[in-house]
């Protein structure tokens, strides 16, 4: 990570960029198997994106001024953490799930889809544990997934 980068609370303004973050990473991710294809059009996941910048804690990080990675979450779940394709590999994801564990000191849980192997990698090099797999059949995109928690030691 650069010192060119500053994460920070998100403000309503980063709205739009955030979703453009969200919007290139799951492209990237089904192009690559990694997620099965969103199932809402993208004014949609803008809208539905800038609403939850009111309801839950999203923590951004930028580089250049520009957000390149985000993290949403609740008191108990991590719901979003997705980083910009042209800026993985620069430890903005792993900054910010470290910004998630120390404000989330009892821990939480998160969804990944199993076909993610990637980011269930990730957050497995991170310490968190699978605690549950899922045929899909309780999400709206049908696929498997697993629940996975951190939970501090």
């Amino acid at each position: 990570m650069s010192s060119a980068t500053v994460i920070r609370p998100a403000a309503p303004e980063d709205a739009d960029e955030i979703a453009d973050v969200h919007l290139a990473a799951r492209r990237t991710a089904v192009a690559a198997g990694a997620m099965p294809a969103g199932i809402h059009p993208e004014p949609e996941v803008r809208a539905w994106l800038a609403s939850r910048l009111a309801v839950d804690e999203v923590w951004v990080a930028e580089v250049g001024r520009r957000v390149a990675a985000y993290a949403r979450f609740t008191p108990t779940w991590l719901d979003d953490l997705y980083v910009d394709p042209a800026a993985q590999g620069r430890g903005l994801g792993s900054a910010l799930l470290e910004v998630v564990k120390s404000l989330r000191r009892d821990g939480f849980g998160l969804w990944v889809f199993e076909s993610n192997l990637p980011a269930r990698e990730f957050y497995a090099r991170h310490g968190l544990v699978e605690t549950e797999r899922t045929d899909g059949s309780g999400n709206e995109e049908r696929a498997p997934d697993i629940r996975m928690e951190w939970r501090p030691a």
